[in-house]
């Protein structure tokens, strides 16, 4: 039934039935609106519920495109995905994820993502961004600090401190079992042991001693849980432990960068610990695909173009929701935000999703013993 829609439209748009993904692809943006205005519809899933602002901006834009945008996280999506895939279900048209490692070492979900970049783009994205899929931006789980009980930086000079004393109960994050993200987060650490074993004999004055633990990752995140690490179940729920003002001893936590715009409206006080060695966390990759059993193709590849940003500085109503401080555009001629570390500055390390999927169920289970 799938294939009988989409050949039909391509007869519609005089377009080859046997290639008619790649007679997409090449289209431009005026030349998909008139197909996505055909459609009327278009389905999203998002790991970040930014989803409704761009839902909003994109219906302006296309008045006659009904975006339904759907805020799943990323360990959901792929849950949700493979399902609907083994069931033969095609809901969703685009799909917007961040955990790259497992989308990209997943065979059931390589089976049902289809990479697509604009034709616009080709020449503004570098190649790294746009291959195996489209990267819209880098993201960040990165350790933060409460800035007005902290005014003079942050209280973590040295990752290590999180697993003394002084900090006991008081380091806040997500369950990294239940959010895809932050296991890529603790992974990372595992994969710069030999970082992580110099900052141990920076802080503590004597090389590390493993004991149990295979490498100098291990060991911390070993003790990290040992000091009484409160796991929460989101993001937010972190961020206000971490950053709600009036706090004469806040606890730090890994949380997103970017939720730093926030702070006004939420009575927040977060703020990056930049200068926390031998990192604060992480950068990785967002990352946007089409569904290979798309309803809406021609819509799918117009929200993806949408979603890239215009051609203005700061990519216009499509990019707003993520031209904030912490997160960084991935085309070349739109500059971070003013009020943002660069990131040449930004000290996080930034993931390498194969290195990353080769030992991430190892970490996983490692993670699963301790809580």
């Amino acid at each position: 039934m799938l294939k009988v829609a989409l050949t039909s439209m391509a007869m519609v748009a005089g377009l080859t039935t046997a290639g008619f993904a790649q007679d997409l692809d090449r289209l431009s943006t005026n030349e998909l609106v008139e197909l996505a205005n055909q459609e009327g519809s278009v389905t999203v899933y998002s790991f970040t519920s930014r989803i409704s602002k761009v839902e909003a901006a994109f219906e302006a834009a296309y008045p006659n495109i009904d975006l339904q945008g759907y805020d799943i996280s990323s360990t959901e999506q792929i849950a949700r995905l493979k399902a609907e895939a083994a069931a033969g279900i095609a809901n969703a048209d685009v799909i917007y994820i961040s955990d790259v490692p497992v989308v990209l070492s997943d065979p059931e979900l390589q089976a049902v993502l289809e990479p697509y970049v604009p034709p616009r783009m080709s020449d503004r994205v570098p190649g790294e961004f746009r291959s195996p899929l489209l990267a819209q931006r880098l993201s960040t789980k990165l350790l933060m600090y409460n800035e007005q009980a902290n005014p003079d930086g942050s209280p973590i000079e040295n990752i290590w401190q999180l697993t003394t004393p002084e900090w006991r109960g008081r380091v806040v994050m997500v369950d990294p079992l239940q959010r895809g993200d932050y296991l890529d987060l603790m992974t990372e650490i595992v994969l710069q042991s030999d970082a992580m074993a110099a900052a141990y004999e920076e802080q503590f004055g004597t090389p590390i001693e493993l004991g149990d633990a295979a490498n100098a990752g291990e060991k911390f995140i070993m003790d990290l849980f040992a000091n009484d690490l409160i796991l929460v179940k989101s993001t937010d729920d972190v961020n206000a432990a971490v950053g709600k003002l009036g706090q004469d001893n806040p606890p730090v936590g890994f949380t997103s960068y970017s939720d730093r715009r926030d702070n006004e409206e939420e009575g927040w006080a977060l703020q990056i610990s930049n200068e926390t060695k031998p990192s604060p966390g992480i950068v990785f990759p967002a990352v946007l695909a089409v569904s290979k059993y798309a309803r809406n193709p021609a819509a799918a590849r117009l929200v993806i173009d949408f979603l890239m940003g215009d051609d203005s500085e700061t990519g216009g109503p499509g990019f707003a929701p993520f031209y904030v401080p912490g997160d960084y555009s991935t085309r070349s001629d739109i500059a971070a935000h003013p009020d943002a570390i660069s990131l040449d500055d930004l000290n996080a390390w930034r993931i390498q999703p194969t290195a990353t999927a080769r030992i991430r169920a190892e970490v996983g289970d490692l993670v699963l013993t301790l809580q």
